[in-house]
């Protein structure tokens, strides 16, 4: 049975940083998306919340130049691992210290700090913590981020497989990602056909395309086939793609608002 208190929110690398533009994070528009937060968060004291965020030109950058995603097999390779891990850290700081101002209480939960991982597979994570944080009333915080790896060495993981894990241990009840692209578009890159319902048991191979910026963990049809896989693990989970790039746009999808494409 699934949490019907718990949300997972992921604010997507494309909406919090310029992905172009290497190490550039977009302030004001992660101020407003915090404060959205902040505000729903007071408003509903019941409901439960984990957030996750993209690393966005913070860590695709360097991590394509390493091919970290890969693996790490070299103390060169070694040295990319450990630039991948200071800038996906860096943009994580910035969150943080933005939803301080706003007394947004987020812990960060670095998976580099506490995941192995076997072919990117996750093999151990002690999500005790996570479970003690939301009953304490915080927002636990995790990110796309570098992680032990026993067959690669090293590798990166996403933040959707880090919620593919976590939702199979938590059991949320919707899951929101948000970027600045308005949901899933049957034409990209033309986007002018958006889909307002993907079923979990459609064959989306045929319409669906990468990221329309460097993404070295997966485009969109990476995104949409793992959630697709996810609603079909959990009967009852509600997947949400749609964009916060308008301000309140955020809110009302907290609130329960139908807008981007549902995937269920």
């Amino acid at each position: 049975m699934s949490d019907q208190r718990l949300t997972f929110l992921k604010l997507g690398g494309s909406l919090i940083t310029d992905k172009d533009q290497p190490e550039t994070a977009l302030i004001d528009q992660i101020n407003d998306l915090l404060s959205q937060i902040a505000e729903w968060h007071l408003a509903n004291p019941t409901q439960r919340l984990l957030l996750g965020h993209g690393s966005g030109s913070f860590g695709h950058h360097a991590a394509a130049e390493h091919g970290t995603r890969q693996g790490v097999h070299s103390l060169e390779d070694g040295l990319g691992y450990q630039q991948v891990w200071h800038s996906a850290r860096s943009l994580n700081q910035i969150i943080i210290s933005q939803a301080q101002l706003l007394n947004l209480p987020l812990i960060a939960f670095p998976p580099s700090a506490s995941i192995t991982a076997n072919h990117r597979v996750i093999q151990v994570w002690n999500l005790q913590p996570i479970g003690q944080c939301m009953e304490m009333g915080l927002i636990p915080l995790v990110y796309g981020d570098v992680v032990s790896d026993l067959a690669l060495g090293g590798t990166i993981l996403s933040t959707e497989e880090l919620f593919f894990h976590l939702a199979n241990a938590l059991r949320p009840s919707r899951i929101l990602l948000v970027g600045r692209i308005e949901g899933v578009y049957s034409d990209f890159p033309l986007n002018q056909h958006l889909l307002p319902h993907i079923s979990a048991f459609s064959d989306s191979s045929e319409f669906l395309q990468g990221s329309a910026s460097q993404d070295v963990t997966g485009g969109m049809d990476t995104k949409v086939q793992s959630m697709q896989a996810l609603c079909r693990e959990l009967p009852g989970l509600y997947v949400q793609i749609f964009s916060a790039v308008s301000p309140g746009d955020l809110r009302l999808a907290l609130n329960g608002a139908a807008i981007g494409t549902i995937i269920n």
